[in-house]
């Protein structure tokens, strides 16, 4: 995947979504019926996740709104296309190239159905990028790489995230990780996961 670099008010998802890219190019057809850490969703549920938050937030970038940012990702379950290991690579490029442009930090967008600043969309879309990719890792059996920087803006935005218990939440309560975890783990754990989770375990 192309090395997209930092712009000085633009948002780099590169790290993130190159992460992703080379996850799903080991992703097994036997596994996509396997478990995930997302009690709801196969691994082939999870793909369909991330490939239609990719499309989502890559137009709430472009504040291209319509029904890709207006539709909420829990009124139905994702449907996996059969061409996802061609389709989803080209869409995360085109999501990386959205964000780097400061524009799409300006004003308000959408995505989800929820009107949100582009700053606040932004930290939304690294941090289900980070939590989405560990989860496809976790699931598949392979190793995970995060960016500190990745990493510590999903721990500023879950941190501060205290509705955790109404219909409308988006991640379930924290769990509590050992003194001296690893800022991956503790960010894990923000997300409501177990960061020791294995399917079947």
């Amino acid at each position: 995947m192309e090395t997209h670099k930092a712009t000085a008010t633009g948002l780099d998802l590169g790290p993130a979504a190159r992460e992703i890219h080379e996850l799903i190019g080991s992703v097994e057809d036997r596994q996509l019926s396997g478990p995930t850490p997302c009690p709801d969703y196969s691994v082939r549920e999870l793909l369909g996740h991330l490939l239609g938050l990719t499309i989502a937030f890559r137009d709430a970038g472009l504040k291209d709104l319509g029904p890709t940012t207006d539709t909420s990702p829990d009124s139905a379950l994702p449907v996996l296309p059969d061409n996802w290991r061609t389709s989803l690579p080209p869409l995360l490029e085109e999501l990386v190239a959205a964000w780097r442009a400061p524009s799409a930090l300006e004003g308000m967008t959408r995505a989800g159905g929820v009107d949100l600043p582009g700053q606040v969309a932004g930290m939304v879309a690294r941090n289900e990028l980070l939590v989405h990719g560990w989860d496809l890792a976790r699931s598949t059996g392979q190793d995970f790489r995060a960016s500190e920087e990745d990493l510590r803006s999903s721990e500023a935005m879950l941190s501060g995230d205290d509705d955790r218990t109404g219909a409308d939440a988006i991640f379930g309560p924290p769990v509590t990780v050992p003194a001296g975890a690893s800022l991956l783990d503790r960010v894990i754990g923000l997300s409501g996961r177990r960061p020791d989770w294995r399917p079947g375990g």
